[in-house]
């Protein structure tokens, strides 16, 4: 298989976790006979300060062009006095519209090997395993008026949550789809003893759920959700939300795993390349230091493979090669605990590595006996 992937490694720790997820892919090419070409394109802060935008014209042509898009990370305090229309921040939105990526799918998953990482106890977390789907183009990130005024000769600001009934239907739908593979339910998260749009968000869901008999909904309010997240992570299976929402308890579902640097995403495209990166930020007090877990990038690598190429197996190799490394005793610093060594970036990427070279070596000499 032949494939063109877009690498935008964007500012901070991104230019070393998408290293690292390149050189994994490139052991899965090598492994199972493809052919990967990887083309770099700025985005973010790096981009203003070389081409004046957050996200060049030719940034987005390299995307276009591409059958998939591994992104690292974007921002910093460097450009936080910018102006709005020069925050690196816009530029993962106009990608967003651009690539009609409508959909952010963010899987938690406890590794065993990590319980100890997390805040939560054990018996709360263990076992936990859910999706996270969030809308990704509409909402108050996007919704018109917004900015700054003057009313009655004081400042104001004002940002408008927005959304049309067929932009939630088709996230909707993506959700019920995704709990027709997995446990088969759907919950629904809104503020609907609030907010009109949030009413409108629950009609059209109870309307998508009778094309889904075989799927459970339960509504849940954000608020409930956010403590539920905590308190009983694993009566979860598909949770389904509008864009800010899922931002913020996407983040909050983190910390079942330890770390920010452990959770994957893809951002799916309705009629174009999606979009894979990791969940954090670009850490700009670690870039350069090689510290940054590079897990969470590695994991949207198997996700790009998944999701966007069909390769089941290979997408499978990758995540079990990560679980062996955690199974080992092997940490990056941000889920280590005072009593473990913690290995640098570029050993974290080799130890992966080392265990996808062993698992396919097992794998060749199973199949020679079988």
């Amino acid at each position: 298989m032949k494939k063109r992937i877009a690498v935008l490694r964007g500012d901070g720790v991104g230019k070393e976790v998408t290293k690292g997820a390149i050189e994994v892919l490139k052991a899965i090419a090598e492994q199972y006979n493809h052919e990967f070409t990887f083309q770099h394109a700025l985005i973010g802060g790096v981009a203003i300060d070389t081409e004046g935008t957050p996200l060049p014209a030719e940034t987005l042509e390299v995307c276009k062009q591409s059958d998939a898009v591994l992104l690292g990370a974007v921002g910093g305090p460097k450009w936080d006095k910018n102006p709005p229309h020069l925050r690196p921040e816009k530029g993962l939105l106009q990608i967003r519209k651009a690539l009609n990526l409508y959909a952010n799918v963010r899987p938690v998953t406890c590794f065993n090997s990590l319980l100890d990482a997390s805040p939560l106890k054990h018996e709360v977390i263990e076992n936990a395993d859910f999706v996270i789907v969030r809308e990704l183009t509409g909402g108050l990130y996007f919704g018109k008026p917004s900015g700054r005024t003057i009313e009655d000769g004081e400042e104001a600001a004002v940002d408008t949550l927005s959304y049309k009934r067929s932009e939630m239907k088709r996230i909707i739908e993506k959700a019920f789809d995704m709990a027709m593979s997995r446990k088969k339910k759907v919950t629904s998260v809104d503020k609907a003893n609030v907010l009109e749009s949030s009413r409108m968000w629950r009609e059209v869901a109870e309307e998508v759920a009778v094309d889904y008999p075989d799927v459970s909904l339960e509504h849940m309010l954000v608020d409930n959700a956010a403590m539920q997240l905590i308190r009983n992570p694993r009566q979860f299976d598909v949770i389904v939300t509008e864009n800010m929402f899922g931002d913020i308890l996407s983040d909050e579902a983190s910390m079942l795993t330890g770390s920010l640097g452990m959770l994957p995403s893809a951002s799916l495209s309705t009629d174009g390349p999606s979009l894979f990166e990791p969940i954090h930020g670009s850490a700009p007090d670690i870039a350069g230091k090689d510290i940054a877990n590079p897990i969470a990038t590695i994991l949207s690598a198997a996700m790009l493979l998944r999701l966007s190429f069909g390769l089941e197996e290979e997408a499978r190799a990758v995540e079990k090669a990560v679980d062996e490394v955690l199974a080992a005793g092997h940490r990056t610093a941000d889920i280590t605990d005072s009593l473990q060594r913690a290995i640098s970036t570029t050993e974290m990427v080799g130890k992966i590595k080392e265990a996808l070279v062993e698992d396919g070596a097992i794998s060749n000499i199973m199949s020679a006996y079988a």
